[in-house]
């Protein structure tokens, strides 16, 4: 079979089902099943999507009445079709094994039934299965086997981040609370980048996915991956991430890392980012304890651990693309971004294929001029952090 290129965002939440019932509290409202097909495949041009609060039972109703109307059909690679865009079906959930802090785990499933039966069997070891990314309550390296036996993915979550990930709040180790043969992939989150990355060697041998952890419509697509597959499919995915008949993750696209909340260190005292080098323990403008440890402060310390202070990037790795979504483009509100999508069809469009002239005659020369630095890898940003996300400053294209 001959591959094709297909955009894939495998971290979207539902934050409501059809009926009004909570899905992921801190998720818009707007956030159903139905509407996050809409927005991938018609506005955003994202042909494999990765919603993760699928073992929700309500969402599981929602899924169903789709399928039985016919405007959703299931894939026969796995997942759920919606025109040219499939829906694979998965879960972020959360466990703290003995000893360790919370870590955020994503999983998927090839079909419909398999994440029903998963939901089962967590309904017997979670308190609310109804909600998104809750507490399971047993060892990580069980989930691990319950997702490898239904045929599933396992790919740790956001892993570096300050709050409930692998190595931001768990392990300094991946080995530590999973099975590393288990794992198909990881995912690095909105502050760091395959660079970052490629100082823990732990990661050498892993895939990298770049996704959005979207909890609202116009997240969907911050970050993404460009996959080389037959079509899009949970089968198909499962052989890009294995490098498997050709298939292939051809490129990760993901905020310059600057941008990311959680970059810097960051003191909730006195709400000053760490600059030069990070305070170990008190802040260095007012001297507090109270401190949130950015990814690359964790990454630096991580990797001195481990004794690495050059980042290794096998030939197997894809490259890392910065890039600004839309929404984060000086200028650009929602008359400007309809008018974009009405002229030409998708955000993946303007993005990656439009003539930056054609985007200056739709949307103005500072518009087009902010898209062609983010091709050309030339934007001013001002670093994020605390849970504030960094922002474009300025435009150095021509």
């Amino acid at each position: 079979m001959n591959t094709t290129r297909v955009f894939a965002d495998l971290h979207l939440h539902i934050g409501r089902t059809e009926n009004g019932d909570p899905v992921k509290i801190s998720g818009s409202r707007d956030l159903t099943f139905r509407n996050i097909a809409y927005e991938a495949a018609v506005r955003k041009g994202i042909g494999l999507l990765g919603i993760i609060d699928c073992h929700s039972p309500g969402v599981q109703e929602d899924i169903s009445r789709l399928l039985d109307s016919g405007e959703m059909t299931e894939a026969e690679g796995g997942g759920i079709r919606y025109k040219d865009t499939t829906i694979v079906l998965g879960a972020e959930i959360e466990v703290r094994d003995a000893g360790c802090g919370p870590a955020h785990h994503l999983v998927y499933l090839p079909t419909f039934a398999d994440m029903k039966h998963l939901t089962t069997w967590m309904s017997l070891h979670m308190r609310n299965v109804n909600l998104s990314s809750q507490r399971l309550y047993v060892p990580a390296r069980v989930l691990q086997e319950e997702v490898k036996g239904r045929g599933g993915l396992f790919i740790p979550a956001h892993i570096f981040t300050p709050h409930k990930s692998l190595y931001g709040s768990c392990s300094d180790s991946l080995a530590h609370t999973l099975d590393p043969g288990l794992v198909d992939a990881v995912e690095l989150g909105l502050s760091s980048d395959s660079l970052m990355a490629g100082l823990i060697p732990d990661l050498d041998e892993l895939p990298f996915l770049t996704n959005s952890d979207a909890h609202s419509l116009a997240k969907i697509g911050r970050e993404y991956n460009v996959l080389s597959i037959g079509e899009p499919s949970f089968a198909e995915l499962k052989l890009a991430l294995g490098g498997l008949e050709g298939r292939s993750i051809a490129a990760n696209y993901g905020l310059n890392p600057v941008l990311g909340k959680y970059h810097r260190t960051y003191c909730i005292n006195c709400g000053s980012l760490a600059e030069e080098r990070a305070a170990a323990v008190r802040c260095l403008q007012c001297g507090s304890p109270k401190l949130v440890r950015g990814v690359m402060d964790r990454i630096e310390q991580l990797a001195q651990q481990a004794g690495r202070d050059t980042p290794v990037m096998p030939d197997r790795r894809p490259p890392y693309i910065y890039q600004v979504p839309l929404e984060f483009v000086p200028g650009i509100g929602k008359r400007t971004l309809d008018k974009l999508l009405s002229q030409f069809g998708t955000e993946m469009s303007v993005l990656h294929d439009v003539p930056i002239e054609a985007i200056a005659e739709t949307a103005g020369d500072a518009v087009a001029s902010v898209i062609g630095s983010s091709r050309a890898g030339t934007l001013g940003l001002q670093a994020g952090g605390g849970g504030n996300y960094g922002r474009v400053t300025h435009s150095k294209w021509p």
